[in-house]
């Protein structure tokens, strides 16, 4: 049996990604083998389809960090065919074939049950952004975050993980306030549920250690100076769940929001979360923190064909949202 993927190369030191006709044997080893229905586009695919990021650990991977689809086969006692499932992260189109292909192999410790309720294309809506999201939300919670200590501002909020976190945060009752660079955005936002909307380049990021309070807690999604900002701006045993660099890499802070207001540093890493924490917050996902608004945040479905013409705008930043990609039936 032959079916197709999209494979990522690096030829004489440059990323190279085409549709090509594989076998399961061509595939990473795993136990279970999965008949893909649907992937999604996430930041870091567009990074490691493109070359505009090193992702790839290995070459040449099959892409796609997420996938949902149908068990075909499997030597793991708890995957049986004919499960609907959904992988994300895991090291999927860094050290082990992805969802970009009609068929996956994998290991069945990384092989979630579709949560009643989903289904793959909706598994797939949310897909590593709002596993992020709910994994952010879930731990901000366990560590003591209510609607009550005030305000949660989501930044990078038109991505997939700040347009669902808007989305699953206001359905738990709190006041959701957005940051955006894209001011053609805010009705969208607000549709999402973020009571209020600041626009990036309107914020005034304050210099001292610690500025007058605003936030309840943060979940940043951009870093570099946004999230010494909320360093700064907090309030007393606030949490920061801290997801992207977009906006670079390097926090300039000090201990005085930590020791003085008790603040919450939270790093989130979702590829790398054990199973029994992934099997929590999905379950979280379809029930307590179940997005009221996908058919909002799912910006564009597009055809297995379609996929190689989606990245750029995603390296543009254009993109707002959700991009759903159907690979098989």
């Amino acid at each position: 049996m032959t079916f197709k993927a999209y494979r990522i190369h690096e030829i004489d030191k440059k990323i190279v990604a085409r549709f090509e006709q594989l076998t399961l044997e061509d595939l990473a080893p795993g136990d279970v083998v999965v008949r893909v229905l649907y992937s999604d586009i996430n930041y870091k695919d567009a990074l490691a389809a493109t070359g505009a990021g090193k992702i790839l650990r290995k070459y040449p991977l099959v892409g796609g960090v997420d996938l949902a689809g149908v068990v075909e086969s499997s030597a793991d006692p708890r995957c049986k065919v004919g499960d609907h499932v959904l992988v994300t992260g895991c090291g999927l189109s860094e050290v082990h074939d992805g969802g970009y292909a009609e068929y996956a192999r994998l290991k069945g410790e990384w092989v979630i049950p579709m949560p009643q309720g989903l289904g793959a294309f909706k598994a797939m809506a949310l897909g590593t952004a709002g596993f992020t999201a709910a994994l952010a939300i879930h731990r901000m919670e366990h560590n003591g975050q209510t609607p009550a200590k005030g305000p949660i501002v989501v930044t990078g909020a038109t991505g997939g993980v700040g347009s669902i976190a808007i989305d699953m945060l206001s359905s738990r009752g709190y006041e959701v306030i957005a940051v955006t660079g894209k001011a053609e955005s805010v009705d969208y936002l607000r549709a999402l549920g973020a009571s209020d909307v600041l626009l990036r380049k309107e914020i005034d990021y304050g210099k001292r250690p610690l500025e007058a309070a605003r936030f309840g807690g943060a979940i940043d999604n951009v870093g570099g100076d946004t999230l010494t900002w909320l360093t700064r701006t907090v309030d007393t045993w606030g949490n920061i769940a801290c997801i992207g660099l977009a906006g670079g890499a390097e926090l300039h802070t000090s201990v005085m929001p930590f020791i003085l207001r008790g603040v919450n540093l939270l790093g989130i890493n979702s590829s790398a979360t054990l199973r029994e924490m992934r099997l929590v917050v999905w379950n979280r996902i379809a029930t307590d923190l179940k997005p009221r608004h996908l058919d909002k945040i799912v910006t564009q479905t597009i055809d297995f064909d379609s996929l190689p013409s989606a990245f750029q705008s995603y390296l543009d930043g254009a993109v707002t949202g959700r991009t759903v990609v159907k690979i098989g039936k």
